[in-house]
């Protein structure tokens, strides 16, 4: 049997025809629309403040739980915001959530993003301490970057280093807890949330088991976003 189909050459394609939904500004755009679309069927109402961050985490994960579970103490989104148009710096526990922070946003505000897990000096202050590599890193991260925003995606124990850290006199610009999992990760959210509406400390949580890297990258960027005016993707471009 032949085949008829015809193999088609650079030269076949009309490159004056615009595909719908094809480059990236567009892509997001009509997801943002989605979104807020089904959010109105499902009869969701989200506050204006926590509306980006809220959105953008749905628009990374495809994920409407989000709606319900994410959970903002006292204007913290706007905080949030405030710190990085001062420039205060990020401290993330994954590198996974370091790679995928917007680098024109950060570079806009004059912000740095640091994750200090994969350093030599940390694997032995962790194992001489008894601990996790990210629990270290806060001790750590506490002591070289005290005022810097907190976020963590991955490590519970990270979150109870945080909520330690607070209890004796840290006060960073914003916490974000958003670790995934099964052991200790609600209990970890609920702690860091408690301490931090104890000490008045801003924080933005996924309560329940989901969350991950990828949630507390998409937290950042509309906060990156917001800060340095560049929500309308097409001004990324």
């Amino acid at each position: 049997m032949t085949d008829s189909r015809k193999d088609l050459c650079p030269a076949d394609i009309d490159h004056s025809r615009k595909e719908k939904h094809v480059l990236p500004d567009d892509i997001e755009k009509t997801s943002m629309e989605i979104i807020a679309d089904e959010l109105r069927t499902r009869g969701i109402v989200i506050p204006e403040e926590n509306y980006a961050v809220t959105s953008r985490v749905i628009h990374a994960t495809a994920d409407f739980d989000y709606a319900e579970n994410m959970t903002f103490t006292d204007k913290a989104a706007g905080c949030g915001i405030a710190a990085f148009a001062r420039g205060i710096p990020i401290v993330t526990d994954t590198n996974m959530t370091l790679v995928g922070i917007s680098r024109p946003a950060m570079e806009r505000l004059g912000v740095t993003a640091s994750c200090f897990m994969a350093e030599p000096f940390i694997r032995d202050m962790a194992r001489e301490m008894g601990m996790t590599r990210a629990a270290a890193s806060q001790i750590y991260a506490a002591e070289k970057m005290p005022g810097a925003v907190l976020s963590v995606g991955n490590a519970p124990t990270a979150l109870f280093e945080i909520a330690r850290q607070i209890r004796n006199g840290l006060r960073p610009a914003l916490v974000i807890g958003v670790p995934v999992g099964f052991v200790n990760v609600t209990e970890s959210k609920e702690e860091i949330l408690r301490v931090c509406e104890e000490y008045d400390i801003p924080a933005i949580v996924a309560l329940g088991r989901k969350g991950g890297s990828t949630v507390a990258c998409a937290i950042l960027n509309a906060l990156l976003y917001e800060a340095a005016g560049l929500s309308d993707p097409s001004r990324r471009s």
